[in-house]
């Protein structure tokens, strides 16, 4: 075993080698929050009632947040409202309104003071964890969606933390392998911890139920977070430029789990370890997503003969009165494939190592003239809610008693880049392991107005970087692009750059003239390329200096050798 100070960085799910990254500094902002709700009836509604989860302050070794001016209005004005602990401590409101049949809305604001502070956390509690206090010993047991009972969680589990003597190197085993295992796609089919483990693909609910499951199953207590991510980006220093991260807003699900010697402290199983970032608003805690359902909940009955469901809208508005970030990370060689984020830990453990996946064969021009393309060719980051409106988006309703029905809150988040703005030039890598005849790249967008032409660059990979334009996609006018709800693939015709790829790297760039108002949708985390691989800079720059933590979602047609 090694005893060491560890700097870990935590992502989410992409190819690559030795991704732990060590991160040291703080975050510290003040945020004014304001979360609008409104309902509006299908018909005459008999009762309608809303529960709201009140932040609470919290504190741990590394994030803290303080919430102060909390203020609730109802309009109208409800015809009772009450307020009450659940048995986790959560702070709900409850509020109703009886015989309605007009809109009513919900605005909750408060005052969020949130802080990181990263440096070395001593962690000396031994594995197996040994007796644990009985108000914790509720988030060891199995649930419907954290199956810690299921026989292949368990045989995973138990081979991951085989060997193991300290806590601190269980945890990181064992989100090592979930950070590898898993991809990130909204929204999946299930959200429970036994679909994830079984498909390796969900949304932030599967990615905490599968690390709660594993670790349960071993005698670690975790608890379900419930909160708010805001989109405010921030940067990180690095040894050769800055990694910028950036959230989709909106609501999201992470973890706590338990040190004998230090207490609760969080975890986002997709993203960072041992802490969150100061981006994120906790407001509810529970055994699993199944229990967290008190904030945002919404429960009807409806008169006789009313056909249809209410339509919700939700919408969350963050101002950053104040914001600082001094934050900077370091690459180790050990780790996960996929991107993670640790702050320094002195622990007892044993670094993990990846292999490489190989390098793309090498391929002559001679080869390339020889081969016949006609095996049809589809790869990307192909996985996005598409055609949805984000604002209007809500958990199905479902019948919860006699005549009762009830909607919970949605995790489904917008994640988007601004891509034709005037100051910023956006890139994504893609990489090719044989022959292609190019036809056409799609990228996910979401067109609101403007005017003018945009068009793709395919540039070479310049030592992980883009390099010199190779070919260059026909131009469209914006009114050659639909108007449409949310977002959907536009195809960018490179038929007439009559292009031959040898397998490697290459690299999309957006490009624009006039005056688009564009989004480009993307995906939490790397599903699909090198941690690396998305990349910016100013337009008047030459070096693609910044990276960023997530991926854009794209797709390359064509037809690849046989």
């Amino acid at each position: 075993m090694q005893k060491t100070a560890v700097w870990l960085l935590c992502v989410f799910g992409m190819p690559g080698f030795a991704e732990n990254y060590l991160i040291q500094g703080e975050q510290a902002s003040t945020i004014q929050y304001m979360l609008t709700q409104r309902v509006e009836p299908a018909g005459k509604t008999q009762y309608l009632k809303f529960s709201f989860v009140i932040p609470a302050d919290y504190q741990s070794p590394t994030y803290s947040q303080e919430i102060t001016d909390f203020n609730m209005r109802f309009n109208p004005p409800p015809a009772s409202q009450k307020n009450t602990t659940d048995n986790r401590g959560n702070a709900v409101i409850l509020a109703e309104w009886n015989n309605l049949s007009h809109p009513v809305e919900a605005v909750m604001t408060f005052t969020a003071r949130t802080r990181n502070v990263l440096s070395q956390i001593k962690l000396s509690a031994p594995f197996p964890v040994g007796s644990v206090p009985g108000d914790i010993r509720d988030f060891l047991r199995p649930t419907r969606q954290v199956q810690s009972d299921d026989a292949g969680i368990q045989s995973r589990a138990v081979q991951i933390v085989s060997g193991v003597t300290t806590q601190f190197d269980a945890v990181q085993r064992i989100l090592t392998w979930v950070v590898d295992h898993m991809r990130y796609v909204t929204p999946p089919e299930q959200y429970d911890a036994a679909y994830s483990f079984r498909t390796g693909k969900g949304n932030c609910q599967n990615y905490s139920h599968l690390a709660a499951a594993l670790m349960r199953h071993v005698g670690i207590p975790v608890r379900i977070v419930n909160g708010v991510t805001l989109k405010e980006p921030y940067t990180i220093r690095t040894g050769d430029g800055e990694f910028t991260f950036k959230m989709g807003q909106g609501r999201h699900s992470w973890v706590e789990i338990w040190f004998p010697d230090v207490g609760w402290v969080p975890f986002e199983p997709q993203q960072t370890a041992l802490f969150v970032s100061n981006r994120f608003v906790r407001c509810e805690i529970g055994v699993d997503n199944n229990e967290t359902v008190n904030d945002g909940m919404v429960k009807y009955r409806q008169e006789k003969g009313v056909s249809g469901t209410p339509r919700f809208q939700e919408v969350i508005d963050a101002r950053f009165l104040s914001d600082h970030v001094r934050l900077a990370m370091e690459k180790q060689n050990y780790g996960p494939r996929n991107m993670l984020l640790v702050p320094a830990v002195l622990a007892s453990f044993t670094p993990v190592r990846v292999e490489p996946p190989p390098p793309p064969p090498r391929v002559t021009e001679e080869q390339l003239r020889r081969f016949q393309y006609t095996e049809r060719f589809i790869f990307g980051n192909l996985d996005f809610p598409l055609g949805v409106n984000f604002i209007d988006t809500r958990s199905p309703a479902q019948q919860s008693a006699q005549d009762e029905f009830e909607m919970h809150k949605n995790f489904l988040v917008e994640t988007a880049e601004y891509v034709t703005t005037q100051a910023t030039q956006y890139a994504q890598v893609f990489v090719l392991r044989k022959p292609v005849q190019l036809k056409y790249i799609s990228l996910a967008l979401h067109k609101f107005g403007g005017d003018g032409q945009v068009w793709i660059d395919l540039m070479a990979d310049d030592d992980g970087r883009p390099g010199r334009v190779i070919g260059t996609s026909d131009f469209m006018t914006l009114s050659q692009i639909p108007q449409k709800q949310g977002y959907d693939w536009v195809n960018f015709d490179f038929n007439r750059s009559d292009l031959t790829l040898p397998p490697g790297s290459y690299w999309i760039g957006f490009g624009f003239t006039g005056s688009p108002i564009m989004n480009w949708f993307y995906t939490y985390g790397k599903p699909v390329g090198p941690p690396d691989g998305t990349r910016y800079k100013g337009v008047y720059d030459e070096d693609w200096s910044g990276a960023l933590s997530y991926e854009f979602n794209y797709r390359v047609l064509g037809f690849a050798a046989q």
